[in-house]
Parts: structure tokens; C-alpha cells; sequence
């Protein structure tokens, strides 16, 4: 009985992950498929893309609940006294976290994870949760890029698990997630090594650039001092 217990939850969990709320939110506000648009995510970053400031917090809400909302209606629904209720809900949370970064409905190309695993973290396990969240807000002020801002805190949660005395199941499902989100980012870290991932905010830089340059042109053009017509060429004598 118990294995099938496990299977429910895993089957619940991922069907829960694989709703797509970035691509179901733009299309409901008219923004079009936002797979079209930015890199291609459907998650929060890409959905800001937009220019929809509402739209991206309501993605990122939802996709934040998916495994936080599976972990918890599987440990609620076996009871606190059942056997394996961590483990039950862990099983859930990953399958929700595997649901949404591969959904079927999608040809299973979905989002790259991170605020569902703060969702889990957040419900599974609130003191690092919030210790986590801490860790990318501070990486992300300090360099603006919010994908190393994620890869160093997922990287130091398993380890702060350990320490902190959480159980082995919680610890090894940290590390699978952690495996899992640099997996997702493996384009990110390639151009990180290359030193060209670009940082939060340089869109508006690069758009204020793109605006001035067209008058900067323009200007030089002005500017630029019409030439001198050539001398007069004096006349070939006749042989």
C-alpha cells in the first residue's frame, strides 16, 4: 500500500508542476505566447519581458505554490502519524519541481525552476526557506545577475541542511534540485564563464543607448562639415 501511496504523490505533484502559468497568464492577457518572446520561458524573468509588472508577480506566486502546495496537501492528506510523511511530501514538491521545468503539455520545455523550489523550501522547510531567500536577494544586490544569485543559493542549501540538522531525506532531495537547477542553467553558466550573462536592469540601459544613438547620428551628420569643392583643373594646352 505504501508504495502506492508514493506513486499518487508523485503522479499529483508533477500534473500539479505542469501547469504552465506564465504561458496560460500572457495569452489570458493578450501579451501573446511568451514563448516567442525573450528567451523563450515561461516563467517569471521571461514573463517581466513583457513589461507586465503584475502579470510576472502572479507567475511567479503561482509557480512558487506548485510544490509548496503539493508537499503540503500530501503530508495533510496522510496525516501527521503516517509513516513516511516527509518523504511522502518531498516526493510530491519534486514531482511538482520536475512537472514544471519538463511539462508534458508542452513538449516538456518548461521553466527553469527556481521559484518553485523557494516555494518548496518556504513550505517543506521554512527557517531555510527563508535563510535561501536571503542568500539570492543579497547575491542579486550585490552583482545583478539573477541566475548566479540562484546557482549560489541553491548550492549552499544542502549544505546549511546538513548543518542544520535536517533529516537525510530533505538533504538528498536539496542536492537532486540543486543538480536539477544547474542543469536548467547550464546556457546561464556558459555565459557567465564568457562574462556576457546580462545583469538586472541593463534592458533599460541598452534601450536608453538604442533611443540616444539614432540622434547621436543624426547630429554627427550635421555636424560634419560639408566638402571643400575641388579647384578648377587648368587647361591641357593644344599640341
Amino acid at each position: 500500500m505504501l508504495p502506492l501511496y508514493f506513486i499518487l504523490a508523485a503522479i499529483g505533484g508533477y500534473l500539479l508542476g505542469s501547469i504552465p502559468f506564465g504561458l496560460v497568464l500572457t495569452k489570458a492577457a493578450g501579451l501573446g505566447d511568451i514563448r516567442n518572446i525573450g528567451s523563450g520561458n515561461i516563467g517569471a524573468t521571461n514573463v517581466l519581458r513583457t513589461g507586465r509588472k503584475d502579470i510576472a508577480l502572479a507567475t511567479l506566486v503561482l509557480d512558487a505554490g506548485k510544490a509548496g502546495i503539493a508537499l503540503f496537501l500530501t503530508r495533510f492528506l496522510v496525516g501527521n502519524d503516517a509513516p513516511f510523511q516527509i518523504e511522502l511530501g518531498l516526493v510530491a514538491g519534486f514531482a511538482a519541481f520536475i512537472g514544471h521545468c519538463y511539462p508534458v503539455w508542452l513538449q516538456f520545455k518548461g521553466g527553469k525552476g527556481v521559484a518553485t523550489y523557494y516555494g518548496l523550501l518556504l513550505v517543506g522547510m521554512p527557517p531555510l526557506g527563508v535563510v535561501a531567500g536571503i542568500t539570492w536577494l543579497a547575491m542579486a544586490m550585490m552583482f545583478r545577475i539573477s541566475s548566479l544569485a540562484a546557482l549560489v543559493s541553491v548550492t549552499l542549501a544542502p549544505i546549511l541542511a546538513l548543518v542544520g540538522g535536517y533529516s537525510t531525506s530533505e538533504v538528498v532531495c536539496l542536492v537532486a534540485l540543486a543538480v536539477l537547477i544547474f542543469w536548467r542553467h547550464r546556457a546561464n553558466i556558459a555565459r557567465l564563464r564568457a562574462g556576457t550573462e546580462p545583469r538586472m536592469g541593463d534592458k533599460k540601459k541598452d534601450e536608453a543607448v538604442a533611443a540616444v544613438a539614432p540622434a547621436a547620428a543624426a547630429a554627427a551628420v550635421v555636424a560634419e562639415p560639408a566638402p571643400e569643392p575641388a579647384p578648377p583643373s587648368e587647361p591641357t594646352p593644344d599640341a
